[in-house]
């Protein structure tokens, strides 16, 4: 008898042993699964809050682009990756010798990146092969050739820049589709995305634009 009570206590014992162990576990699993769930919302959360970031700061702080072509050498060459100010011109007008960013108007995410030359109201004209502001020849250092003639395009003749108008060149004068083509032609201060402000790579030119 004494041995049958003994088994009996020792089956309830166990039996109350394995309801305790799967409450346990039932409860692990519960705060694993709670758990997981929280990892899951924190790393969706911080995705969300990155890519509001992202988009901010692209669309209103600047963003990266890339130089297509030799336009603009020696300044910038090709493949060279820069970062656009997209704040700057929010608080002040853009100034001459700045090189900027702005849309091609006949083809979709088509991007020009030029040096303004002629500013609102000023005069611009190429005569022989060099440029003119107000009469004046332009004191330039970085312009790679003396521009042929054949390269004048609208300039030359004298170009009246309006209120809100500028006049942009390449540096490569005769390599460069800039104002001096009628399918660009002088540009409105709303068409100037930002100015070139930092080459990122290639990292040996890392560092602030030089204008």
């Amino acid at each position: 008898m004494a041995r049958r009570y003994r088994y009996e206590y020792l089956q309830r014992k166990k039996a109350r042993e394995l309801k305790r162990a799967e409450r346990e576990a039932q409860l692990h699993s519960r705060s694993s699964t709670e758990r997981k769930v929280r990892e899951l919302f924190g790393w969706v959360l911080y995705i969300a809050v990155l890519v509001c970031a992202v988009h901010l700061i692209t669309t209103y702080v600047g963003q990266r682009t890339v130089v297509a072509g030799d336009s603009m050498l020696n300044t910038l060459h090709d493949k060279d990756n820069l970062i656009i100010d997209k704040v700057s011109y929010r608080f002040r007008a853009p100034e001459r010798y700045e090189i900027i960013v702005f849309p091609y108007r006949y083809a979709e995410e088509t991007f020009y990146i030029k040096r303004i030359i002629g500013l609102p109201g000023e005069t611009v004209q190429i005569i022989e092969g060099y440029v003119y502001v107000n009469g004046e020849k332009l004191g330039e250092t970085y312009g790679r050739d003396v521009i042929d003639s054949d390269k004048y395009g609208i300039a030359a003749e004298p170009v009246e820049l309006g209120e809100d108008e500028y006049f942009v060149l390449g540096d490569n004068r005769n390599e460069s589709a800039d104002s001096r083509e009628t399918s660009v032609g002088v540009l409105k201060r709303k068409d100037l995305i930002g100015r070139a402000w930092v080459r990122v790579w290639p990292l040996e030119d890392f560092g602030v634009i030089d204008e």
